[in-house]
């Protein structure tokens, strides 16, 4: 016969009528559940905070260590060089050589700067070669007569002829120096604008031309005295004496 299923062991009662220990059923372990944690109160944090190092008292007898001599510092770079602007080019043409080839020396310099071409020529032949433009090589429009004032230069003044040529839509500037006082001859018998021209030179700079029709003053009253675009003529001058008695006020200047 199949043997049946035993039980459970008996348990013995113990010895000396003690009774058995009661059976012990698993406790569940405890769940730990963390506080959060209270910020330091400000009085707190401050107290808690460490004091700053005092630094050390000399002992006496001993040298004080020398303080740390900061090094120099080092020499700035050198800015870079400024490039050179254009200069003047030698302007060689058929019409320099042959003005060359007929005052020689006279023809002080033959230059082209960006294109513009200029004469530098002696007092002596400015008229000659003038009226060589106009009639040799067509120039026959007079644009411009001015001047430029260098004080400190012994020949102080510049008187520049600006021409035009209508046939060959070309232009060419005229350039002689003069010294202070000095006068050159008139261009009105070449060109008639010149007339104009050369009375706002006059009136400006105080330059004569000799053989003009009607010298005077263009742009400022006759009895003015001075001419301001001289380089000595103060900016904020005015002829105290010609405002008075033309105007009855004292010059606001």
């Amino acid at each position: 016969m199949p043997e049946e299923p035993k039980g459970p062991a008996p348990v013995s009662p113990p010895a000396g009528g003690e009774e058995p220990p009661a059976a012990t059923s698993p406790v569940p372990s405890k769940t730990v559940v963390q506080q959060p944690v209270a910020a330091p109160k400000p009085e707190a944090a401050a107290a808690s905070k460490p004091e700053p190092a005092k630094a050390a008292e000399p002992v006496p007898g001993e040298k004080a260590a020398a303080p740390a001599v900061a090094k120099p510092a080092a020499p700035a770079a050198k800015p870079a060089p400024k490039p050179e602007g254009p200069k003047p080019e030698p302007w060689e043409s058929e019409l320099v050589t042959r003005l060359r080839h007929e005052h020689g020396s006279g023809i002080h310099e033959a230059s082209t700067y960006l294109g513009q071409k200029y004469l530098v020529v002696d007092k002596a032949i400015l008229h000659d070669i003038l009226m060589r433009l106009r009639d040799d090589e067509r120039f026959d429009y007079c644009v411009d007569i001015t001047a430029v004032h260098y004080p400190k230069r012994e020949e102080q003044f510049d008187i520049l002829y600006i021409l035009y040529s209508f046939p060959q839509n070309e232009r060419v500037r005229v350039k002689t120096q003069i010294k202070d006082g000095d006068s050159v001859h008139t261009a009105v018998d070449i060109w008639e604008t010149a007339n104009w021209l050369e009375r706002e030179v006059y009136d400006m700079f105080g330059i004569s031309f000799d053989g003009h029709p009607d010298l005077k003053r263009i742009l400022l009253p006759d009895g003015w005295k001075g001419h301001p675009l001289r380089k000595d003529y103060p900016i904020l001058q005015q002829d105290q004496e010609w405002v008075k008695i033309n105007l009855g006020i004292e010059s606001g200047q």
